[in-house]
């Protein structure tokens, strides 16, 4: 039978979430501690990849179990027992057999946190020590919204088919005179697309380049166009979307 499994991660001591032969990732981490307590092999299949660093809440992988998922909510607290304190597995949820976390996905939704004065408190958030204009970081951030090729805010060396993604919602909202958050959501995202679109909105937030330079930056499919990527720490991946209901296991399934 399949499964989906919804799990949160704090992704500041990972390499993203994909297995990889030389780091240490957030699928290696659970995938071992679901095999452990599942009593056999567990593959995941996750909803896309995240850079080094960025954290997720709500991510969502499907995997095979050839048995009966019985006492979900006990399974749930042996898995979180093995797990390290900085990924937790949320709930189980019953999938149909063609069901991909992957594929099947209909939006994802990033959120990004800059503070512009030294807080000490300010976790997971990027410091620009710059005076950034709102107003026009917005205007540019419209600029984003639809179908187009992504090529400039691409991790060049990436393997993917195609650069062409539909960005549904870019805003930076304020939080305080010192804080402030950008919201992105879109049907998939590049390696690095969120990390390099915001140190480019950040560069016209401080007068570096203007809001009108973003046609150009989209147009040249050129990453060297594009400015510099923020770190990946302030990052997280907040909401996934499906066509269809993922809802928690609370009992049996047999």
């Amino acid at each position: 039978m399949r499964f989906f499994v919804s799990v949160s991660y704090n992704g500041e001591r990972y390499s993203g979430w994909q297995r990889q032969s030389n780091a240490v990732t957030v699928q290696e981490i659970l995938e071992d501690a679901m095999s452990k307590a599942m009593g056999c092999q567990i593959a995941l299949t996750g909803a896309g990849r995240t850079d080094a660093g960025v954290s997720a809440a709500g991510y969502i992988a499907h995997f095979d179990y050839p048995y009966s998922l019985k006492e979900p909510a006990s399974l749930l607290y042996k898995i979180n027992a093995i797990l390290p304190t900085d990924i937790v597995a949320n709930f189980f949820a019953a999938a149909a057999p063609e069901a991909h976390a992957r594929f099947d996905a209909t939006s994802r939704s990033y959120r990004y946190k800059v503070h512009t004065c030294k807080d000490p408190f300010a976790w997971h958030s990027h410091y620009c020590k710059f005076h950034l204009d709102v107003a026009e970081m917005n205007r540019a951030a419209e600029m984003l919204l639809g179908r187009r090729d992504f090529s400039s805010f691409e991790k060049t060396g990436a393997d993917n088919k195609t650069s062409i993604c539909n960005v549904m919602h870019a805003q930076w909202t304020a939080v305080d005179s010192d804080h402030l958050v950008f919201d992105i959501t879109a049907d998939r995202f590049l390696r690095n697309m969120v990390r390099a679109i915001v140190g480019t909105l950040l560069d016209v937030g401080r007068g570096k380049i203007f809001a009108d330079d973003i046609a150009g930056l989209l147009a040249a499919c050129d990453r060297s166009a594009a400015g510099m990527s923020v770190p990946g720490e302030p990052l997280m991946l907040c909401n996934i979307t499906y066509p269809y209901e993922i809802l928690p296991l609370t009992a049996d399934l047999t």
